[in-house]
């Protein structure tokens, strides 16, 4: 089959590799949150070989990702799990967590959901790194993002941008601390956080 393409994962995971090589540095596990199309996977797996890759996605997109990695043949890729935030979790305890263009697309009882997911999958000390668009004491930080916000919105499924201050909270509340906010290209944020010990 055809892999399903993003063209947005072909800009953006230049400058979000650069921040997991320092977040995910000295962990041994990760499991991504919303594979999409698996072409993220498929990059930061070759280029952090320490590291084991987990995929997770609905089931409905497990075809698409499953055609990127088995093209790349990589060691430290595996195959995706079901993962529906709101439903069932992996059993498995991973040091590093990590997730791209998802929260404002999930409802914010989803995003809620994830937060509480995360909690549980995470290991103490573990790293949670989140990238997207973010608003920051409920206002935009560009027309581009108010303009996006108001798009998602107007498909009436709960989708929108988040407040920066109510997803730290979600975090806080399951134990993480944030370690970092970087800016990135296109108006959007990585969020890193790390679990106490």
């Amino acid at each position: 089959m055809d892999k399903p393409f993003a063209e947005a994962c072909e800009r953006n995971r230049g400058p979000i590799l650069e921040v997991l090589r320092e977040a995910f540095a000295d962990c041994t596990s990760a499991l991504e949150i919303g594979s999409g199309t698996g072409q993220h996977a498929v990059y930061f797996a070759a280029a952090l070989p320490h590291l084991m890759w987990q995929t997770s996605e609905l089931p409905v997109n497990h075809v698409g990702i499953r055609a990127w990695l088995e093209e790349a043949q990589l060691p430290n890729l595996r195959l995706p799990l079901a993962l529906d935030v709101a439903g069932d979790w992996p059993d498995e305890t991973y040091d590093a967590a990590f997730t791209a263009n998802t929260l404002h697309i999930m409802n914010w009882e989803a995003v809620q959901a994830f937060f509480r997911g995360a909690g549980r999958v995470l290991a103490a000390g573990g790293v949670l790194v989140a990238y997207g668009p973010f608003n920051y004491y409920g206002q935009y930080t560009s027309a581009s993002n108010a303009q996006f916000d108001a798009d998602l919105r107007s498909r009436g499924v709960g989708s929108g941008l988040r407040d920066f201050e109510s997803v730290d909270a979600l975090a806080a509340a399951q134990g993480f601390v944030l370690e970092a906010d970087h800016a990135m290209p296109a108006n959007n944020r990585t969020l890193v956080w790390r679990r106490r010990a």
